[in-house]
C-alpha cells in the first residue's frame, strides 16, 4: 500500500472494477483532520468539558479565563469546531472503507489518533467518572455504595464535591467488580482527580484491546467486513468521545461481552459463560446475552435430542454462572451482598424524551396539563410500566427465536441489547453500543450504514459538553438534527448540499470517490 495522501476524490478513468484494483493510498490527511479535532475537543474541554470545581492546574491562574464569560463561549465554540472535524474525518473514513479502498490498518490508527487526545483531557459530555471515584471511595473507606450515595464520605473532599448533584445521595448502579475497579484506582490516585480520571481511562482501555482482539475473529463468524466492523465500533464516535473521552465503563464490558460471544461461537462455552458473567458485574446490563449463548451452546451439542440439549447447556450455564457471580460479589464486597440489584434503580431518576417512554408519557401529559393542572410523574410511570412489559415480551420472543443458535441467535442477542439500551428509563447515549458493538460483525448495508451516522452524531450531542442534557433547548436540537441527516447523507455523497463544490467553483460529480457497488 503506497503511503502518501489521502485516497484521490475525482476517479481516474477505466471501469469501476478497475479503480476498484488500483491501491489506496494511506489517509494521512483524513487521520490528521480527526486528530486535531480530537486535539481541539481536549483543549477546549478545559473551559467547556466536565471541569474540576477545584482545578489545580488553571485554579485561578492566568489561563482561568476559559471558564468564564467570554473564555467559555470561546472554549465551547473550539470544542463544537473539534467535533465536527472528528465527525467529518469519520465519514470519509466511512466512504473509503465502503468503497473498499482502504482496509483495517488505516481505521485502527485513526481510531488511536484520535482517541490519544482524550486520554488526558476533562471529561466530556458527562461527569460520570467522578462517580465512578467516589464509589469506589467508599468501597476503599468501608462504606456500602449500595446502600449510601457518595455524600457520607468525610474524606477525599475533592472526590466528593465533584460528582453531579443528582448523584451524591444515590447509590451505586454499578456491578461490584467495576466497584473494586474503581477502588484500586483510588487507592492509587487518592484525591487527585486528574489523575484519577487518567487512570479511570486507562484501565477501561482493557475492553478496548478486548473488542480489538475479538472483532476481527467475530467478522469471520457473523460475515461483516472488517474495515466496516472497526469503523463502526471503534472509530465511531459514540467510542472515540463517549467511551473513551467520557470515558463510561461500557467500553471495559463491552470488551468482555465480545470476547464471550467469540468464545461462544468457538465451542468454548464455559470461557463465554465465564466471561459475560465478568461483564455483567462490571455492568449489570451484559446479562441479556446470557439465555441467548444458552442456545449457541444446546445447539453445539451432537445429540439430536434438542429438548434435552437446552436443559443441559442451561444447566452447566447455571452451574457456572452461579459461582462465578457470588465468587465475584465476594471479592469484591467482602460478601454476598446484593444491594447492587437495587442500585440499578438509580439512573430511573434521569426523565428526558430521548427514553421514549418517558417522552410520550410527558406528551400525554401535556395534552392533559392544557385541560386540568396534573402532575407529570404519573404519565411517566404508566408508560414507562408497559415500555418495559414490552421489552420482555420483545425479548422473549426474540430468545425463543433463537432456539436454532448459530449466527442468527447472535443477531437477535444484539438486537435486544439495543433494546435494553433504548426501552427502560433512561436511555443514555452511549448505552446503544451494547448493541452496535456486537451487529457491526454482521454485513451492513449502505443506508443502514447512514442510518447509524445520523444516530452516532445525534447522540453525541444531545448532551452539552459539561455533561447536562440539551434535550429541552429546541433551537440547539433542531441543530443537531440538521447535523446528524447532514452527515449520514454524507456517507452516501460526498458534499451532498454542493457547498464545498460551490464554493471551489467545481461540479459536485468531480468529490466523488470510486465506491463499490451496495450488495
Amino acid at each position: 500500500m503506497a503511503t502518501t495522501t489521502d485516497p484521490p476524490q475525482t476517479p481516474s478513468a477505466g471501469s469501476l472494477g478497475e479503480r476498484l484494483r488500483v491501491p489506496s493510498r494511506f489517509p494521512y490527511r483524513t487521520i490528521a483532520m480527526g486528530t486535531i479535532g480530537s486535539t481541539l475537543l481536549m483543549l477546549a474541554a478545559l473551559g467547556a468539558g466536565g471541569i474540576l470545581i477545584r482545578d489545580p492546574i488553571l485554579g485561578h491562574g492566568p489561563l482561568s479565563w476559559i471558564r468564564y464569560g467570554h473564555g467559555r463561549i470561546l472554549a465551547n465554540a473550539m470544542l463544537y469546531t473539534g467535533f465536527a472535524l472528528i465527525i467529518w474525518a469519520w465519514v470519509r473514513l466511512g466512504r473509503y472503507a465502503l468503497a473498499g479502498r482502504i482496509g483495517s490498518r488505516p481505521i485502527v490508527i485513526a481510531a488511536a489518533c484520535w482517541m490519544a487526545p482524550l486520554l488526558v483531557s476533562p471529561p466530556l459530555f458527562t461527569r460520570d467518572v467522578f462517580s465512578y471515584l467516589a464509589q469506589g471511595a467508599q468501597l476503599l473507606n468501608g462504606l456500602d455504595p449500595y446502600a449510601n450515595g457518595p455524600a457520607e464520605l468525610v474524606v477525599l473532599p475533592d472526590v466528593v464535591q465533584n460528582v453531579h448533584p443528582l448523584w451524591q445521595t444515590t447509590p451505586a448502579p454499578y456491578g461490584p467488580l467495576f466497584l473494586l475497579v474503581a477502588k484500586g484506582i483510588v487507592s492509587v490516585t487518592g484525591n487527585d482527580m486528574i489523575a484519577g480520571v487518567i487512570a479511570t481511562r486507562l484501565v477501561l482501555m482493557i475492553g478496548l484491546a478486548g473488542m480489538l482482539w475479538s472483532l476481527p475473529r467475530l467478522v469471520k463468524h457473523l460475515g461483516g467486513k472488517l474495515p466496516i466492523t472497526l469503523w463502526l465500533a471503534i472509530a465511531s464516535p459514540m467510542t472515540v468521545i463517549h467511551l473513551v473521552g467520557g470515558p463510561h465503563n461500557d467500553l471495559l464490558m463491552l470488551g468482555f461481552l465480545t470476547i464471550g460471544v467469540l468464545a461462544a461461537l468457538e465451542r468454548k462455552h464455559v470461557v463465554a459463560i465465564v466471561l459475560v458473567t465478568i461483564g455483567m458485574l462490571i455492568k449489570p446490563t451484559a446479562a441479556w446475552a446470557l439465555p441467548f449463548l444458552v442456545w449457541v451452546w444446546a445447539n453445539h451439542l451432537p445429540s439430536e435430542r434438542k429438548v434435552a440439549n437446552f436443559f443441559r447447556a442451561g444447566a452447566a450455564s447455571v452451574g457456572i454462572f452461579l459461582p462465578v457471580f457470588v465468587a465475584g460479589t465476594w471479592l469484591s464486597l467482602g460478601s454476598v451482598n446484593l444491594g447492587w440489584l437495587t442500585g440499578l434503580k438509580a439512573p430511573t431518576l434521569i426523565a428526558n424524551w430521548m427514553n421514549f417512554p418517558t417522552g410520550i408519557g410527558e406528551i400525554f401529559y401535556s395534552l392533559v396539563n392544557l385541560v386540568i393542572d396534573v402532575e407529570v410523574s404519573p404519565f411517566v410511570t404508566v408508560f414507562r410500566a408497559i415500555a418495559m412489559v414490552g421489552l420482555f415480551v420483545f425479548a422473549g420472543r426474540q430468545w425463543w427465536l433463537a432456539r436454532d443458535g448459530g449466527n442468527p441467535a447472535i443477531h437477535r442477542m444484539a438486537i435486544v441489547l439495543l433494546a435494553g439500551a433504548i426501552v427502560p428509563p433512561p436511555s443514555l447515549p452511549w448505552y446503544l453500543t451494547w448493541g452496535f458493538v456486537v451487529l457491526s460483525a454482521f454485513e451492513w448495508r449502505r443506508r443502514n450504514l447512514a442510518v447509524v451516522v445520523a444516530v452516532s452524531v445525534f447522540v453525541t450531542l444531545v448532551y452539552y459538553p459539561t455533561g447536562e442534557q440539551a434535550l429541552y433547548d429546541w433551537w440547539f436540537m433542531a441543530g443537531v438534527v440538521a447535523a446528524s441527516v447532514y452527515a449520514a447523507a454524507s456517507l452516501l455523497r460526498p458534499d451532498p448540499l454542493g457547498i464545498i463544490a460551490a464554493w471551489r467553483g467545481k461540479p459536485v460529480e468531480q468529490f466523488l470517490p470510486a465506491e463499490a457497488p451496495e450488495r
